[in-house]
């Protein structure tokens, strides 16, 4: 840990580096348009999307496609609930640090290819330039309202094409199904009933199509797994991961960002074998 004197040289040097225009993209203060009344609660999510200070291009806005993580953040059936633990605070040790303790597959995260297929690449391992990829929103929101056990089609992806063009090369497709916004509720989210969850996801076949007759960098979901939630199989788990592609779950905010025209940035995890990880989405348009 750096000391007090040290620190405040490097956060000198950072306010000088800032004020060259050295750093790269600052967000705007719109992006965090609501803040969490404690540690305790969940992020509402930003209801619109910030502006860029530096034009990326041609892109202008961003959008936080991720969940905030909390005590309570909905999980797939099994998984232990995060822990948030104060190890140093300011009173006893003149700064701040948190324990954090929680299973790969929480939040809005990573499924890279290990975490189904034997051998196949860790997250850790997977090229850095799958990680900026166009970006392709695919909604079935209305139809996910009136039946939690929709599925992302072949027809789907064909008429999103047919109304925007063809899929860019190494396009990463997320479904937004409207699932996001009960976030904050876990039951809804989960939505367990006798046993079966009832939630939205790929069908395999949408999958397929995606792998063998696309060029995708991935797929992203808005719900708890990439699969429907009643099945029980997961073959678009296998589908996507044993042909080398990463999956996105829990994504937030899919309905801010155009259908077409975005390009998606993954902060994807790396640590040691990892089969995926929390990880920091983001959109720009």
């Amino acid at each position: 840990m750096c000391s007090p004197r040290v620190m405040g040289k490097v956060r000198e040097e950072l306010s000088r580096r800032r004020m060259l225009g050295m750093v790269g993209v600052a967000v705007a203060a719109g992006v965090a348009s609501r803040l969490p009344a404690s540690a305790q609660q969940a992020t509402p999510m930003a209801a619109t999307p910030g502006t860029l200070n530096l034009a990326l291009g041609s892109y202008t806005q961003v959008q936080d496609l991720t969940h905030t993580i909390t005590p309570t953040t909905p999980l797939y059936p099994g998984y232990p609930q995060p822990e948030i633990e104060p190890l140093r605070t300011f009173a006893e040790n003149g700064f701040y640090a948190n324990l954090l303790t929680y299973g790969e597959h929480t939040g809005t995260h990573m499924d890279a290819p290990a975490h189904f297929v034997e051998g196949a690449p860790f997250a850790n391992e997977l090229p850095v330039e799958q990680f900026f990829a166009p970006l392709a929103v695919i909604d079935i929101s209305e139809r996910a309202a009136g039946d939690p056990d929709a599925q992302l089609m072949p027809d789907d992806i064909l008429a999103w094409e047919d109304e925007h063009g063809a899929l860019p090369a190494g396009a990463f497709v997320a479904m937004n199904a409207g699932w996001d916004v009960r976030i904050d509720d876990p039951e809804a989210f989960i939505n367990m009933s006798d046993d079966v969850l009832h939630f939205p996801g790929f069908h395999p076949d949408a999958t397929a199509l995606l792998i063998d007759e696309r060029d995708v960098t991935g797929i992203g979901v808005d719900t708890l797994s990439l699969d429907y939630g009643a099945a029980t199989e997961f073959a678009t788990h296998v589908t996507l991961l044993q042909a080398g592609k990463y999956g996105l779950e829990c994504i937030a905010g899919l309905a801010n960002v155009p259908a077409a025209g975005g390009l998606i940035v993954v902060g994807g995890p790396k640590f040691m074998n990892a089969s995926g990880g929390p990880s920091r989405v983001m959109a720009l348009f």
